[in-house]
């Protein structure tokens, strides 16, 4: 596969850019910048240089269709775009960015043709409303794809606007797509997001440094490198439509996280704590219709991951590369309702 992943320097791109790079495929990332820090973080400076690097913005229609054009790409993965504390503090940034932005690939993938054999792009578990909006007499947990969408966020909604957009793009023109909403995603390079705090945690324990993360109760947390191929499978296995799926992996309460962490880094118990309130989004959903449709699919143990996340930043920590910016940095607070 010849794959363009818009907003691949992100945490998710990075990880998907070490799968497609272990299996052979010619990877382009489109992007305002060139970043290699979080790819540093996980692969070696000979598979970062395997790395083809196009600067331009995702709400340029001219700059993506020639991209797509010119490198010959047949697959695209679409991540650019802003997370909820910059969606919440400018909505018109967060709309152009994140709804104009998705368009605007879907515009060039049409205009590739055939060409352009799949396109993913990356929704979002925020495009549910709160656990207390699905009521277990109405609606039987876990929550189907298909529950009505009750988004807390403006990031929600762009992310409800980009799955009916796709919706339109299957209908009107026949254009394929895949639609992937993941929750709480961990491992190295998670620095950035409302859900980034657990794997600041393992960080923090590991350097036996304190750490509170802001927000408790139940939430889906997902292995990072499961994530990543979840992406791939989805990019390559066959497939008509333009459905948004679940994403599924250990489905728990952060109590339950701090127990695991502590069996790994026992130093942890004293360390690290968390809050007693619950993120404003449904947190059990089902993700039978992704492993139907285009599965089986990854889920690796909560534990085993916390366990390879320590593993690579202790590794870091030994060669001198564990930065430790993103625990320094101001925290913006979670949208969250009280405990059910």
């Amino acid at each position: 596969m010849r794959v363009l992943i818009t907003g691949g320097y992100g945490f998710i791109g990075a990880w998907i850019i070490r799968n497609l790079l272990a299996r052979g495929d010619a990877v382009w990332v489109f992007d305002l910048r060139e970043d290699h820090r979080r790819l540093r973080l996980i692969l070696p400076e000979t598979e970062v240089a395997k790395v083809h690097f196009i600067p331009g913005d995702v709400t340029d229609l001219a700059a993506l269709t020639t991209a797509l054009a010119q490198h010959q790409i047949t697959h695209v993965i679409h991540l650019a775009g802003l997370q909820v504390p910059t969606c919440r503090a400018d909505p018109l940034l967060g709309a152009k960015v994140n709804v104009l932005g998705t368009l605007a690939v879907f515009e060039a993938v049409k205009a590739a043709g055939p060409q352009v054999q799949r396109l993913v792009y990356a929704s979002s578990a925020a495009v549910f409303g709160s656990p207390d909006k699905y009521p277990a007499t109405a609606y039987p947990w876990p929550l189907a794809d298909d529950v009505p969408l009750l988004p807390s966020t403006h990031y929600g909604v762009f992310k409800c606007c980009n799955e009916g957009n796709a919706r339109i793009y299957f209908q009107d023109f026949g254009l394929s797509s895949v639609g992937l909403r993941p929750w709480t995603v961990y491992g190295v390079g998670r620095d950035l997001g409302m859900t980034s705090e657990p794997t600041k945690a393992i960080k923090a324990a590991l350097l036996g440094r304190p750490y509170h993360i802001h927000f408790g109760g139940w939430t889906d947390f997902q292995y990072a490198d499961d994530v990543a191929k979840t992406f791939i499978y989805a990019l390559e296995r066959p497939y008509t439509g333009a459905r948004s799926y679940n994403l599924r992996g250990a489905v728990t309460t952060l109590q339950q996280f701090h127990a695991l962490l502590c069996e790994v880094l026992p130093e942890a118990e004293q360390l690290i704590t968390f809050g007693s309130t619950q993120i404003a989004i449904a947190y059990d959903l089902a993700d039978d219709a992704l492993q139907r449709d285009l599965g089986p699919m990854p889920r690796t143990p909560l534990r085993d991951g916390i366990r390879e996340t320590v593993a690579i930043f202790r590794q870091l920590l030994q060669e001198g590369r564990l930065d430790t910016a993103d625990l320094e940095a101001p925290r913006p607070a979670p949208v969250v309702v009280a405990e059910p």
